[in-house]
């Protein structure tokens, strides 16, 4: 394989800009913590004063050029340190911040009138509670409600400061604002059944009784792949049946909350499809509740179910001797999110770590954003894998008004997975693969309105970031007609990509709630990105074992592997390949009616697949055999 000589990560080349006013005598400004959504035309009012807030102060690591070059050291194969992880108490002893540093800061939060409620193992923040009216005055601004997506959110009017003693101890402070949150990449309704006909494996059964598309008849969808399938794809079915299966490796999953029911639904789910029981381990935070009207936030746990199931399956099909820790997070904001990382990095829970959420692009302040990449590099200093969805609105567009990439999966130090349509043979071989991004048109009185492709339904996220600079090992990979379209060279997702595509999706099963509040069990067809990573994140669980060592963080391994059979290039279609679905109206019978649509594939947004790397599919998906024997040396 290709190695890269070196594997220097960059810091957050955004630079946040200064504020308008000088912070009090004594204080200094926290610049880059306020959000660039707060603008003062949408400001709509004042946060109550007597509202309880919880807000996070970040520190700062020690030694943090230290951990850059460390971390990228031990990630890099060409290095004579590649390998040498940390524990998470060594990592503790070299980087966190000192336990003066934060009994200092604790105690001036304290003094404000806000109660310290927490902080981790690594020190890396703490947690305080108070009214809106005690922030406003520890923090040195007022706060205010904004429009923003749609909705009313919380965000400070001026860039926060604390006493210039303490100010440099500190990265970001989270919680003065509730705009930044991140959202499932695929969640069901309550309920939900696949409409017939569908295939069981690539075009068994063509539409004849549909109007042609693209000139030719197109198949029904597939109803679902199942474990042996999805397997038998990316050629690994072999490798699992030889006792390579994930053995001795650990996988975590981070969403929010925690489905009831999860290690119940995916037992059923393996005793119908040939994978043994799974080995899960479950560790969550309590719900936090909007102490506003005492519901959960981020619109319930429920909705969580799905995505949670899904990944927890999504493993187990492809790493089927694996341990799975499922950690869930108290809520969808950031903080929370990160907290549940944290808590396995911490712990040294697990080595690589499957996240299918992300953020609607990049719109975190600098300084948070800073935050989470300190929690990326303690995970590659450690031996942790993190593996994040790349999105599922393609290039977002459409909800923001101009392409943006998804965060996390932006950040140079995480692996970001991106989404292909996968069509599987009769004998459970790859036939094709090509990048995800569907267009959609709906039978109407005979015929398929608007004309194929259609409209673009939903696509793998992709594209440039405007936070992070390229990394050295995308470096001579990634085009400069992508990692260069607005001057300096910039991050480019996603790093590599499985199978995503919702209409060439995964059969998983899940307790779901049908009419009349009766709850069963049942399987269904479901894509995203967010099945997409928990493919890959179970793919390297097989890569660590036959390699006999765990890759941590490795996209340097990864890139180092591209042009090699050890990936499938993910080539453009001639853009004519569809499938015809079939939708109950109410998603669970046919009491409502059918819809049929058509779903054209490779029509993603203004992402485009392409030879080589390309902002759908990255540097392509693993070649089975060729993958594992590609990763297995150091």
């Amino acid at each position: 394989m290709r190695l890269f000589t070196a594997v220097v990560m960059t810091a957050l080349s955004l630079v946040a800009a200064a504020a308008a006013f000088a912070a009090p005598a004594g204080r200094s400004k926290l610049n880059g913590n306020r959000p660039a959504w707060a603008k003062s035309a949408e400001r709509t009012g004042d946060v109550p004063a007597g509202q309880q807030l919880d807000v996070t102060v970040y520190l700062k690591w020690r030694n943090a050029a230290d951990l850059d070059s460390f971390a990228a050291a031990v990630s890099n194969p060409r290095s004579a340190h590649y390998g040498q992880y940390l524990t998470p108490a060594d990592f503790r002893a070299r980087f966190s911040p000192s336990q003066a540093d934060v009994d200092s800061v604790s105690s001036w939060l304290e003094s404000q009138g806000l109660k310290v409620t927490g902080t981790p193992e690594n020190r890396h923040w703490i947690d305080a509670r108070g009214t809106a009216a005690e922030v406003s005055q520890a923090f040195g601004t007022t706060l205010g409600m904004y429009k923003y997506r749609g909705g009313q959110h919380r965000a400070p009017d001026s860039e926060p400061s604390m006493p210039s003693s303490l100010a440099g101890q500190v990265t970001a402070i989270v919680g003065l604002e509730d705009g930044d949150f991140v959202t499932p990449s695929a969640a069901p309704p309550p309920a939900f059944v696949n409409a017939g006909p569908c295939s069981r494996y690539w075009a068994e059964k063509p539409a004849t009784d549909k109007p042609k598309a693209f000139g030719k008849t197109q198949p029904y969808a597939p109803c679902g792949y199942d474990p042996a399938q999805l397997r038998g794809a990316y050629g690994t079915n072999a490798a699992v049946a030889s006792g390579t299966d994930g053995s001795g490796q650990t996988v975590a999953i981070v969403d929010a909350y925690a489905a009831p029911t999860i290690e119940q639904d995916t037992n059923t789910y393996s005793s119908r499809h040939g994978l043994p029981p799974v080995k899960l381990s479950q560790v969550w935070a309590n719900p936090n509740l909007d102490n506003a009207n005492g519901t959960p936030l981020c619109g319930g746990a429920a909705g969580w179910y799905g995505e949670e199931t899904l990944d927890v399956e999504a493993v187990h099909a492809m790493a089927p001797g694996a341990t799975i820790v499922y950690s869930g997070a108290a809520s969808c904001f950031n903080n929370d999110m990160l907290a549940a990382v944290t808590r396995i990095l911490d712990g040294g829970l697990a080595q690589i770590v499957s996240n299918s959420y992300g953020n609607t692009g990049e719109g975190v302040s600098a300084q948070e954003a800073q935050a989470e990449d300190d929690v990326y590099k303690q995970a590659a200093a450690q031996g942790v894998g993190m593996y994040f969805s790349s999105g599922d609105n393609g290039d977002e567009a459409a909800r923001l008004g101009h392409p943006e990439a998804d965060f996390p999966a932006t950040d140079p130090w995480v692996t970001a997975v991106g989404g292909t349509s996968l069509a599987v043979g009769q004998s459970n071989d790859y036939l094709f693969e090509t990048g995800w991004g569907t267009g959609k048109s709906s039978l109407v009185n005979g015929a398929w309105s608007p004309a194929p492709p259609g409209a673009f339904l939903y696509g793998a996220g992709g594209g440039t970031s405007k936070l992070f600079a390229q990394p050295a090992y995308q470096s001579g990979v990634v085009p400069s007609s992508l990692s260069s379209s607005g001057g300096s060279a910039m991050r480019v997702v996603p790093d590599v990509a499985a199978d995503g595509d919702p209409n060439t999706g995964m059969l998983i099963g899940e307790t779901q709630t049908f009419s009349k509040r009766t709850e069963a069990y049942g399987e269904y067809r479901i894509g995203g990105t967010s099945l997409a990573s928990p493919l890959f994140a179970g793919i390297m669980a097989l890569a660590d074992q036959a390699a006999g060592f765990h890759h941590g963080f490795a996209n340097p391994a990864l890139y180092a592997g591209y042009g090699t059979s050890a990936f499938r290039d993910v080539r453009p279609s001639n853009g004519k390949l569809a499938v015809v679905r079939n939708d109950y109206a109410n998603s669970v019978d046919a009491s409502a009616g059918i819809v049929t649509s058509l779903r054209s594939l490779d029509h993603d947004s203004s992402l485009a697949t392409a030879a080589g790397y390309d902002n759908v599919t990255g540097i392509g998906t693993p070649n089975g055999g060729s993958f594992l024997a590609g990763l297995s040396s150091r």
